[in-house]
């Protein structure tokens, strides 16, 4: 059992490492605290969306911005697209690939940014979403793995953790990212 915890703790901190190592991960991360910094400025929201885990890290995102992140300040606008009658009734009389295009359409503008939570970065309602998104006028970060993939494509910034294995250890560097954003944002806003 205890190697079990120092196999999982020895494969994070590889992917922490590579994901520190490379060049690209700290130009992303300050470029996107930038996005979400000028998005607020020009009285824009930011929006999150993601499945399952990757939902849950959205939904943190958003909270964070509307909440307290480490110190006192006003509350920056932000939503997690999470409300499960929206999803549920788009699932039903549209399909699951839609229920975020829906809402970006419905709630979105051209000042707003997308912040779109993908593992795989083909997630088709992320995908789709970053589509839509797109299409009002927004700005894209996709928060995905290494390699091609169609929310990298689509993103005008790319978070993209290099691993292979299991979507946890990618969540987790999505996690650690999205909590700089936010650092690099509120420098900027406040």
């Amino acid at each position: 059992m205890k190697e079990t915890v120092l196999n999982s703790l020895a494969e994070s901190a590889k992917v922490s490492q590579s994901f520190l190592n490379d060049p690209a991960t700290a130009d992303s991360i300050y470029n996107a605290g930038c996005l979400i910094a000028e998005t607020i400025k020009a009285g824009g929201k930011v929006i999150t969306c993601g499945n399952g885990g990757s939902l849950c890290d959205a939904t943190h995102f958003a909270e964070e911005l509307t909440g307290r992140f480490r110190c006192n300040r006003r509350p920056l606008p932000a939503v997690a697209l999470n409300d499960p009658a929206h999803i549920t009734c788009v699932a039903n009389d549209y399909s699951f690939a839609e229920i975020y295009s829906k809402h970006v359409q419905a709630i979105g503008g051209p000042a707003d940014l997308l912040i779109g939570f993908s593992t795989s970065g083909n997630s088709e309602n992320i995908v789709r979403a970053a589509e839509a998104a797109k299409a009002i006028g927004m700005k894209v970060v996709g928060m995905t793995r290494k390699g091609q993939n169609k929310l990298a494509a689509l993103s005008d910034v790319v978070i993209a953790v290099d691993h292979s294995g299991y979507s946890d250890r990618i969540q987790e560097m999505h996690i650690l990212a999205v909590h700089i954003m936010i650092e690099v944002a509120e420098s900027l806003v406040l």
